[in-house]
């Protein structure tokens, strides 16, 4: 009689089986622990079916895949990763992308990352319904250290445990090359990106290299495989995804910095826009974009006059024309509340403009001057906060809070469904 041990027994049983065990949550007990970093979700164009899953690891994978079932079941859907490893500031990034699909909506489902016979723990998987959902709002988050980011992101998930979603609105890093920033923020919100979605925003300093010129953010790009939005050559710049009852649409600035990589961002943006938004049927309509569409007057510098940026110039227009309900923007580090502006003034039946603040430690001390289009202003000198965004069918709650949790604004947009 030939003796083979359990582990022969336990492949060659899998390999006859076509993988029964495995759909039947059966759980090799010779499993070995993986171990992954920078494990998140990223928000996908349907978050009530889908979800993409990265993650990153210090060596190759043979076979990198995902296992998917819903909670407390044994069922197991598997998903093959892709290898999009990556080099930048001189190291090379071993990253896998997944792309998990025909999900149930408002669904609690659990996952985990699997290479062989090495797996991960299980970590949380919730897909959008059409209720009521918050989102989480993080200003800038550019930092030195990234300690402040840290305590800002900490207080705003545990004080809003509900967040089904968070958004960072640009100038994540303060230096896009420097590999050792993107650690740094991916550690202070690593257990959240695992059990929820990121939508990112580029900002100006994912542009910046270490001698601090001007290169394509390779970092940005790479990091976060947002929804596709068919346009060639601007993968991953700008994209758009529903969730809930909001469509949100986001939105790349740096023309200026990028012209030389891929010209021509704002027309191709807009011509985009239009076509995403024909599309859409949902019934609130959200933007983010880094920088503000509003120009300020600089303390000490008088030959520069208030008005508008380029980007309002370019896009305001598009805003009100398409219907949009709220705009969120940044870059400036400091937080300002203008109402419904329609034709470039107050208008009650305009679009929602708000300037989301800062939620790292660059600051501006005393930098700028008040607007006459400004309603409410953090406290100055400026601190950090972050903003809680609440959506259903017929309301709109936009409300922000400082770094220790104290309210300092609430906006309500309500509409008859």
């Amino acid at each position: 009689m030939i003796k083979i041990n359990r582990r022969t027994f336990i492949k060659a049983a899998a390999v006859i089986g076509g993988g029964f065990f495995a759909g039947c949550g059966f759980e090799k007990n010779s499993a070995e622990k993986l171990n992954v970093e920078n494990l998140r979700q990223i928000i996908s164009a349907g978050s009530s079916n889908s979800r993409c899953i990265m993650w990153r690891t210090d060596s190759p994978l043979k076979n990198p895949a995902v296992e998917v079932k819903l909670k407390n079941s044994s069922n197991v859907m598997k998903f093959s990763a892709i290898d999009s490893t990556f080099t930048d500031d001189g190291e090379e990034i071993f990253q896998y992308t997944a792309n998990i699909k025909n999900l149930s909506p408002d669904s609690n489902y659990e996952y985990r990352i699997f290479d062989g016979e090495s797996f991960t723990d299980f970590f949380e998987l919730k897909t959008s319904s059409d209720k009521k959902f918050k989102a989480l709002i993080f200003p800038d988050s550019q930092s030195a250290d990234y300690d402040v980011w840290g305590e800002v992101a900490k207080t705003a998930f545990e004080k809003n445990p509900d967040a089904e979603f968070f958004i960072n609105v640009g100038d994540i890093v303060d230096n896009g090359e420097d590999k050792n920033q993107w650690r740094a923020w991916f550690e202070k919100v690593s257990e959240q990106m695992k059990k929820i979605p990121f939508a990112p925003v580029m900002g100006n300093h994912e542009t910046y290299s270490r001698d601090w010129q001007i290169r394509f953010p390779t970092a940005y790009i790479n990091y976060f495989a947002v929804p596709d939005n068919g346009v060639e050559n601007f993968s991953r710049r700008f994209y758009s995804f529903d969730f809930g009852a909001a469509h949100f649409v986001i939105l790349d600035s740096q023309w200026d910095e990028l012209e030389q990589f891929q010209p021509n961002l704002i027309e191709t943006q807009k011509n985009w826009l239009r076509e995403d938004m024909q599309k859409n049927s949902k019934t609130w309509n959200i933007a983010f974009i880094h920088r503000d569409v509003l120009q300020y007057r600089i303390n000490g510098r008088p030959e520069r006059q208030e008005g508008f940026s380029d980007v309002g110039v370019n896009f305001m227009p598009e805003f009100e024309n398409l219907n949009f309900d709220a705009v969120f923007t940044a870059h400036l580090h400091t937080y300002r509340n203008r109402g419904r502006l329609k034709n470039f003034r107050e208008d009650e039946t305009g679009t929602l403009y708000i300037l989301t603040g800062l939620a790292g430690d660059v600051r501006y001390s005393n930098l700028w001057a008040d607007h006459a289009l400004d309603k409410v202003i953090a406290p100055q000198p400026e601190i950090d906060n972050y903003l809680t965004l609440e959506v259903d069918e017929k309301n709109l709650s936009v409300k922000c809070f400082l770094h220790d949790g104290s309210q300092i604004d609430e906006i309500n947009l309500t509409k008859e469904v």
